[in-house]
């Protein structure tokens, strides 16, 4: 995975924009770009950032093949010049990163690129389609975990996936989102995600009877067994034969590790009758998992009906994030540096409020309160300004300017980190488990008002006296305009 050259994975026009730079002499001209997003998806309290470690292959990666160059010297459009230039081109900029597995909130930069106006713009659509993507997913994921009160939840999503990618990534982020493991084999191979599986329903149709197909996946694989029981009928059939093979197979060998799968019907129903009857064949010890199109709401219900659920298995809801399939992560720029290497701020207006952007090089700082260990707020502030947390810092609404509060008795963390300096990577990429471990971590510094899945409280994401200010004077140039 890591030796793709995805450089062509670009939107067309990002190649136009950059022959026209090199034309009028903008290639060499430093610009910044942040990426961020807007809303939160399932109309959620905040999202959790995925996807960097594939940015960070990417960019290592970035450069035009001979192909690729001959591909665009026969749309002849592009400068001769401009071709020649891509034959030597890598990124040399910097990139600055909220780590993976960090809740994050509408506006704030995630990431943020400081680069050549061409190395930049090309790529947009890469960065945009890995954090976005992974994002979602990553987010879906908790939102379902949280959901499952502590049970396990497995991602079972790769044959409803959208393509490859789409799979072996999804699976990957829905780890970084509290995910157990995945069904997909080749997510385990690459990023070691553990996976598992044990049969599907033509293993048992294979076999002249249910008793014979689970008797036969016993003795094959007497560790951790799951056997499938609603083939024929659940509780008339499958928990019966279930319950005969586990008696007759396993528990003599002294193994105790198996479960059956619901993947059909009412769960709550079935999971109840099913607990009982496997109780009072002494077969406490055995786990039930269900499965079968399911997402947070459901399995919220389920855990409300007191269902006798162990393992939850969510497939298309989770890895297409059916609810909301779109985490719209924009990338805009929000300054340049002029000739002598100072920082102009700019600024996209819009009629829809919501569309304009914060300008400038900035930084995003989160609080925490010093007793409770919770993150108060986050506050964007230029990329000179310090926060000191042994003074007293007031922050406000950029909505509503006049509600204010004054922060004493917190602590400050700069989210971002730098990823690329000059070109270069910089940052040591952690382990996936320690993503996954860091990600729990950090959601539990949120207050669950934030974490509610309907009507959260809102997390406020401020700006600093100097980046507000800094913001009404370009709005001010441009009143005339909106």
């Amino acid at each position: 995975m890591t030796e793709k050259n995805m450089t062509m994975l670009c939107d067309f026009y990002e190649l136009t924009m950059a022959n026209g730079y090199f034309k009028n002499g903008f290639y060499k001209r430093i610009t910044y770009f942040d990426v961020f997003y807007r809303s939160v998806p399932d109309n959620g309290g905040f999202a959790i950032v995925a996807g960097l470690e594939q940015v960070i292959d990417y960019i290592k990666n970035l450069h035009f093949s001979s192909e690729d160059i001959d591909y665009l010297r026969s749309k002849n459009i592009f400068d001769e010049e401009f071709l020649d230039y891509l034959k030597d081109f890598h990124f040399t900029g910097d990139i600055y990163a909220i780590p993976e597995g960090t809740p994050v909130f509408p506006n704030e930069p995630i990431l943020t690129v400081k680069a050549p106006a061409i190395e930049a713009q090309l790529i947009e659509t890469f960065v945009l389609l890995s954090i976005n993507h992974q994002s979602l997913i990553a987010t879906k994921a908790n939102r379902i975990v949280r959901a499952s009160q502590g049970r396990t939840v497995l991602e079972f999503g790769s044959r409803r996936a959208q393509g490859a990618d789409g799979a072996i990534l999804g699976a990957r982020a829905a780890y970084i989102g509290g995910c157990a493991g995945t069904a997909c084999t080749i997510t385990d191979e690459l990023y070691g995600v553990p996976a598992g599986g044990t049969m599907a329903h033509s293993w048992i149709q294979m076999f002249d009877t249910e008793y014979d197909a689970f008797k036969t996946y016993c003795e094959t694989y007497p560790e951790n067994v799951t056997l499938l029981v609603d083939t024929y009928n659940t509780l008339k059939s499958g928990v019966p034969n279930a319950i005969k093979v586990f008696k007759e197979i396993l528990l003599p060998k002294g193994i105790t590790n198996f479960a059956i799968r619901l993947d059909s019907g009412d769960i709550s129903y079935l999971s109840k009758k099913a607990r009982k009857m496997l109780d009072d064949a002494g077969l406490q010890c055995c786990k039930i998992v269900a499965s079968n199109a399911l997402d947070e709401y459901l399995i919220r219900d389920l855990m409300m009906q007191d269902a006798k659920v162990d393992t939850f298995g969510v497939g298309e809801r989770l890895i297409t994030s059916k609810s909301t399939p779109v985490f719209g992560g924009v990338y805009k720029l929000v300054a340049v540096e002029d000739n002598e290497g100072n920082i102009i701020p700019k600024i996209k207006v819009s009629e829809n409020t919501a569309k304009i952007t914060n300008p400038h090089f900035k930084k995003v700082y989160r609080y925490y309160d010093k007793e409770s260990g919770k993150a108060l707020a986050d506050e964007l502030c230029i990329y000179d300004e310090v926060v000191n947390d042994k003074e007293p810092r007031i922050i406000f609404d950029q909505q509503a300017t006049w509600k204010t509060k004054e922060l004493t008795n917190f602590t400050v963390r700069e989210l971002q980190v730098p990823i690329f300096k000059d070109g270069k990577c910089v940052y040591d990429m952690p382990t996936l488990e320690e993503i996954k471990d860091y990600c729990a971590k950090e959601i539990d510094l949120l207050w669950d008002e934030v974490k509610r899945f309907e009507n959260p409280h809102k997390y406020y994401v401020d700006l600093s006296e100097k980046l507000w200010n800094t913001k009404k004077d370009l709005l001010s140039r441009f009143k005339n305009f909106i």
